[in-house]
């Protein structure tokens, strides 16, 4: 009886494996060699592979197709000089076996060589049988040059020599993505599926192309198709249920979400979207249940702390909103979305030395929104520190000069420290940008306001400029 060429590979490793452990020394033909390195690299068994290639080499010295086998090895473990060396030898042997320029392109492109890594690549073409893999190759290089055009173009021959190659039409989405020419991907994957009517993955990217240009009764028409040809498709009810959202079904999103979770195990995103799809139909209780789900799913997912603490927030509930915070904080405290939400929570509990506390975080990890600067600047006026509130200005002003809302208050606050000529200096540069804000040293410094020389200086502008 005959094995198949399955069960050849299968006995062959069998073999293989136990002369290993015996130290017993068999006789393999050069084939059976490279189809046992092959099955270790596609397994990442290195180790195992370098040792084939050993005794493969031993046994068939003269066997080209082991040598490039350790040339790829070396690769991988970047010696590439000994494989650039070994490649030479080849090559004086071989000059037209593709497989040697494939992988002086590979040695190329790891020593950030490309354009001759693409050439090495093209002379590659004119030799292979198999040219999906070399357009591929090339494809890939162009991507490392940022020539997306050329990149989309070859991948679209790797695609065409090799229709199941979704590897490639990711590729090609990714370069329309990138030169955001969203009308070309759509025209491009409505021809590939008049080709292919039943790839899924291909309907999948149509969907997210109108999802994209917000046509969401064709991107959910889109979706559906791609679960016609996959119910198994768990992408496709995601991208469904998104759609749904926006079409404000949010009973049948929620149905797509559950899906997913019981073809497969449950993903956070899906908690989440479900979470928010019960929030919007006001069931409150189910919601909350979704987003406990979400952050037991995924604790570093941080959109699950802050729709939690975000529920709570808006029914007034800060205590409960600051006590999921604070978990979240102690899970990744460098999370500045989490310290801002710790500023507002406290500052709506009049714990102002914690609010202030939280904003400066959010500074130090670069949230340098304008908002969050003008906050802690009044929770320290609040807390009488008047210097430390003029500092926070000062820094401020290098990322929003001429700014009225900062120069009323450093107004305000050079006058509290009777720094009377600073003071003067900064209400005049505050009246001059926006006379209106004036307001702002009305309601933060109601005795400086009081004053005859301010009020005469706001009264003289608007004389002025009326």
């Amino acid at each position: 009886m005959q094995l198949s060429h399955n069960e050849e590979n299968s006995f062959s490793l069998t073999r293989f494996e136990s002369m290993l452990k015996t130290n017993d020394v068999l006789f393999f033909d050069s084939n059976e060699f490279e189809n046992i390195v092959h099955y270790y690299l596609e397994n990442g068994k290195i180790a195992l592979a370098k040792k084939a290639v050993r005794l493969g080499l031993s046994q068939h010295p003269s066997s080209v197709n082991l040598r490039l086998l350790k040339v790829e090895i070396l690769v991988f473990e970047d010696k590439l000089d000994l494989a650039e060396s070994l490649l030479d030898e080849i090559f004086d042997l071989e000059t037209s076996n593709e497989e040697v320029y494939i992988q002086k392109a590979n040695i190329l492109s790891k020593k950030d060589k490309h354009k001759e890594a693409i050439r090495m690549l093209e002379l590659a073409l004119a030799l292979t049988a198999d040219e999906a893999d070399v357009y591929s190759l090339l494809g890939m290089e162009y991507l490392f040059v940022e020539d997306f055009e050329n990149a989309k173009q070859n991948f679209m021959k790797c695609l065409e020599a090799d229709e199941e190659d979704y590897s490639a039409l990711y590729n090609i989405m990714y370069c329309f993505d990138f030169l955001e020419q969203t009308h070309g991907a759509i025209d491009y994957l409505n021809s590939f599926l008049d080709r292919n009517p039943y790839s899924e993955v291909a309907w999948h990217q149509l969907g997210k192309q109108y999802f994209d240009l917000k046509n969401y009764k064709k991107a959910l028409t889109a979706f559906d198709f791609a679960i016609i040809s996959d119910d198994y498709f768990i992408g496709a009810y995601l991208e469904k249920g998104k759609v749904l959202e926006k079409l404000g079904h949010y009973n049948e999103a929620i149905e797509n979400y559950k899906i997913t979770l019981d073809l497969d195990d449950p993903t956070s995103f899906a908690y989440l979207r479900i979470g928010k799809c019960y929030e919007k139909l006001g069931s409150e209780e189910l919601a909350l249940k979704s987003y406990r789900q979400t952050v037991h799913e995924d604790p570093l997912l941080d959109k699950g702390w802050i729709a939690i603490t975000d529920f709570f927030y808006k029914k007034g509930n800060y205590r409960k909103a600051l006590y999921y915070i604070n978990k979240a904080i102690n899970i990744d405290s460098e999370n500045v979305l989490y310290w801002k939400r710790y500023a507002r929570i406290n500052n709506k509990l009049q714990l102002l030395e914690e609010a202030e506390r939280g904003y400066r975080r959010s500074l130090e990890l670069g949230n340098y929104e304008l908002e969050t600067w003008i906050k802690r600047c009044d929770i320290l006026i609040d807390l009488g520190e008047h210097e430390a509130a003029i500092q926070n200005l000062l820094q401020a002003t290098e990322f929003y000069p001429d700014t009225a809302e900062i120069e009323y208050r450093l107004a305000g606050l050079y006058f509290m420290l009777h720094e009377v000529e600073k003071g003067y200096t900064h209400l005049n540069h505050g009246l001059k940008l926006d006379y209106d804000y004036y307001i702002i040293i009305e309601e933060l410094f109601p005795s400086i306001f009081a004053r005859k020389s301010v009020k005469d200086k706001i009264r003289t502008h608007q004389n002025s400029c009326s």
